[in-house]
């Protein structure tokens, strides 16, 4: 897909809902409150056969000092810098403003080719801002409505007026690889599932892309980490908390492995969110949590693991992701075998349910042991995708019940005959016995703890299943 086109404007006039439009995907965030776009974002955009790589900015702001919104700019200024052409916004209903002006006059200096779109255009209020937008010297301004979807054909015309034989079918958009099925189907004939079997779905998994969310409270440092990694600055990084609004994901690669990182908006406790936007960015937040493979909660290592933290981890773990701990700031710690011991021993004991959480103290700031991080993300990730065999798990359950048996119900034994894993992404386990509803909670941990141990399933999730095995001498 090689040619990119930027979405330029002053703030509010509905850059970030055009961007959805042309991408089909509701990826950014859109609110009547301005600014609610900071960092710059890139989707795959389509009008009708006509493919491109799109870029959504934030609102122009004349700010050029060290301030949010100078950052900002910054931003848009590179987006600009990047693109082949310019999708230059106008509200149609509010016609031209000096800021409009001011912008236009910055951008003619870029030399990139421009079309004028007059958003907001569905209705006769915008007959007087299209007239207006005239006389701004870039032919006639393309009314659309981004909200509606009207005026797409008219905008496809005129960026192959612009673009001329540039202006050719793209590739077809593929598939993304990084989306996740909501749900995975059960495997069919997993009792045959042997060793040999398990060692190539191994193999497959180390081709695979990785999603990796990086989530955590406000200001602990996630995008500088983000920018750290990938050696540039992509993100808004500031002493301001909250800085990042939209989740934005970066297509990157580690020691020749495919990576998509997420960065996401700090999540603050619950009763504190008050503001519309905050309220979107979280619901943002924990919609990428979902749709993540692996999640690195970010902590701040001057404040270890407070109650929001084990909060996240908890969400993180229910919605069966695999999760590793970074402990971030890590170069301002004096005693770090102390606090790398309290951490992990706090870790051990808050969040049972998901035992040998890997937990690496890092520096965004200096890059302190993040080859390690990733490398710990790519572990735990070929653990969450592991499939085992299932000769050596029954030789593994009747090791473990004959070690400790289930207790006796109504003077009758509970016995586990026999298991197979069914699901992996995170591993699921099938497990077939008599009376299954009446196998106590203490004993399925027994079993699952002894799973994690046995197979070396450290920091991802196990979900189980009790299945009542048929009686064969029953009538059907």
């Amino acid at each position: 897909m090689g040619l990119t086109l930027a979405i330029v404007g002053r703030p509010n006039v509905g850059k970030s809902t055009l961007f959805n439009r042309l991408t089909g995907r509701r990826q950014a965030l859109v609110d009547d409150q301005p600014g609610v776009t900071r960092d710059r974002r890139y989707g795959d955009g389509r009008i009708g056969e006509f493919t491109f790589r799109l870029v959504d900015t934030a609102g122009f702001e004349d700010a050029k000092d060290d301030t949010l919104e100078a950052r900002m700019r910054d931003q848009t200024e590179r987006a600009v810098g990047e693109a082949d052409l310019i999708l230059f916004l106008i509200d149609a209903r509010e016609g031209v403003t000096s800021l409009d002006q001011h912008f236009l006059r910055w951008l003619r200096k870029q030399h990139r080719p421009m079309v004028l779109v007059a958003n907001k255009a569905e209705s006769k209020a915008a007959l007087s801002g299209l007239g207006e937008a005239h006389r701004l010297g870039l032919g006639d301004p393309i009314p659309v409505s981004a909200e509606h979807a009207q005026g797409l054909d008219l905008l496809l015309d005129a960026i192959r007026d612009k673009l001329g034989d540039k202006a050719k079918l793209g590739d077809p958009i593929e598939e993304d690889e990084f989306a996740l099925p909501a749900e995975e189907p059960e495997f069919e004939n997993a009792e045959a599932f042997d060793e040999a079997a398990a060692a190539a779905h191994e193999k497959e998994i180390e081709k695979r892309p990785l999603q990796l969310a990086i989530v955590g409270r406000p200001n602990v440092g996630k995008s500088t980490l983000v920018n750290r990694l990938i050696g540039e600055d992509r993100l808004l990084v500031g002493p301001e908390a909250g800085i990042t609004r939209d989740s934005i994901a970066i297509d990157w690669q580690h020691r020749g492995r495919r990576v998509r990182l997420v960065d996401t908006a700090g999540v603050r406790r619950h009763s504190k969110v008050i503001d519309k936007v905050e309220r979107l960015s979280v619901s943002d937040t924990l919609n990428t949590i979902r749709y993540a493979e692996v999640v690195i909660l970010v902590l701040d290592s001057e404040v270890m693991l407070e109650k929001q933290d084990l909060t996240l981890a908890r969400m993180v773990l229910e919605e069966g992701r695999a999760l590793l701990i970074a402990a971030n700031k890590w170069d301002r710690i004096e005693d770090k075998p102390k606090a790398l011991k309290k951490l992990t021993d706090r870790v051990e004991r808050s969040l049972t349910q998901a035992k040998g959480i890997p937990v690496v103290p890092v520096s965004a700031l200096t890059g302190q042991n993040l080859d390690r991080l990733i490398d710990a993300a790519f572990a735990v990730h070929k653990q969450w995708n592991r499939r085992l065999a299932t000769s050596p798990l029954n030789r593994w359950l009747r090791a473990m019940v004959d070690n400790h048996p289930a207790p006796l119900v109504s003077g009758r034994r509970l016995k586990p005959r026999y298991m197979t894993q069914i699901k992996t992404r995170p591993p699921t386990f099938a497990f077939f016995m008599n009376r299954p509803e009446k196998l106590p909670d203490d004993y399925m941990r027994y079993l699952i703890n002894g799973l994690r141990e046995q197979f070396e399933l450290p920091g991802v999730p196990i979900r189980t299943t009790l299945r009542k095995i048929k009686n064969p001498y029953a009538e059907d």
